[in-house]
């Protein structure tokens, strides 16, 4: 098995990833399911479609068949969208061999299952090693060597630091945890309340506001983390409150554009229409909202996101619903010991 990696998709993530690992010199496969985007990829080297103005070097090979992208690839990264993640791994499994490295990239949960998405391609591939990336990262910024960190979370240890080596580079800082549940939960869950963020911003709301939204936000996502089984202490982390932060303040952040529109009284099919690219708290917010009713998870922030969304709840009113709920401590935990 050669050192060669393969990028299966290349959307901005997938996009920037891909720089990284190639301005380490290595060999790298991208594949690109658009056709007219590959052949303006070959030509001109620059995804003008997802990260316009990010040249991609000559050992970044760009492929349109997907099975040919992972053929005598030591490790395959996954940068496909939550949604058509499945359907992916279904066509490559027979094609996988149990050596071969396997790491999601993408930050979402599975919307037929509700698993995670590392559980996903797992499920498929039970032999092959499995880990996850993730943690405040735009793939604007790291497409332009900004200084950037996030985790590499595998329970298997050399896994997880075999991830770290091959990522780790002068702008793009790497830590290993072994929590990948909390690690997928964190980077999930965030763009839930981004949306959130997002829709505060587009009524007009302000610092004081979207600072409650991001705290109590971070509570429900920990919350339900850790009845899924991740560790609280990994919401403290670069996955939980590091990438909620930069997800809820960035306009780099699809989730809370989105969510500015929808505040500002657009309708979702509307906002959604309007970009190429997946909006993942979409999908996240009803996966989340499931699970937080599968497992009577409160999820006050959630739950109403979920209701403007999909019910067709009045913003205003929704806010309103958060401010007048019944009183209650801060810290829970701490409270019950009183």
């Amino acid at each position: 098995m050669s050192a060669k990696i393969a990028v299966v998709g290349a959307g901005s993530w997938g996009t920037a990833l891909t720089t990284v690992l190639g301005g380490k010199g290595i060999e790298l496969n991208l594949w690109i399911r658009e056709e007219d985007l590959l052949e303006t990829v070959k030509e001109i080297r620059e995804n003008v479609m997802y990260l316009p103005g990010v040249k991609l070097g000559q050992n970044i090979n760009p492929i349109g068949d997907i099975e040919e992208s992972i053929n005598g690839c030591e490790t395959i990264i996954f940068a496909v969208p939550s949604h058509v993640l499945r359907s992916v791994v279904k066509t490559l499994a027979p094609s996988i061999k149990p050596e071969q490295r396997l790491v999601n990239v993408a930050k979402g949960l599975d919307p037929g299952t509700l698993k995670r998405l590392s559980e996903v391609i797992k499920e498929a591939l039970p032999n092959n090693r499995v880990a996850a990336v993730s943690g405040p990262s735009h793939a604007e910024e790291v497409g332009r060597g900004m200084p950037t960190t996030v985790a590499a979370a595998c329970p298997d240890r050399e896994m997880a630091e075999y991830v770290q080596d091959l990522f780790m580079a002068p702008a793009f800082r790497v830590y290993t945890n072994p929590d990948i549940i909390g690690v997928e939960m964190g980077g999930a869950l965030k763009n839930v309340i981004a949306l959130g963020a997002g829709i505060s911003d587009g009524l007009g709301y302000g610092d004081n506001t979207k600072a409650a939204l991001m705290t109590r936000g971070i509570v429900e996502i920990a919350r339900l983390g850790v009845k899924m089984g991740a560790k609280a202490s990994t919401f403290a982390g670069l996955s939980g409150i590091g990438d909620l932060i930069v997800t809820c303040t960035s306009m780099h952040s699809r989730n809370r554009r989105a969510g500015i529109q929808i505040g500002e009284g657009k309708p979702l099919d509307e906002v959604l229409g309007g970009t190429r690219m997946v909006v993942e708290g979409v999908k996240a917010t009803q996966a989340a909202y499931e699970l937080s009713v599968l497992h009577s998870i409160e999820m006050p922030i959630t739950k109403e996101i979920y209701r403007v969304l999909f019910e067709g709840a009045d913003v205003k009113k929704s806010v309103e619903n958060l401010m007048l709920r019944s009183r209650t401590h801060e810290a829970e935990e701490i409270a019950e010991e009183w």
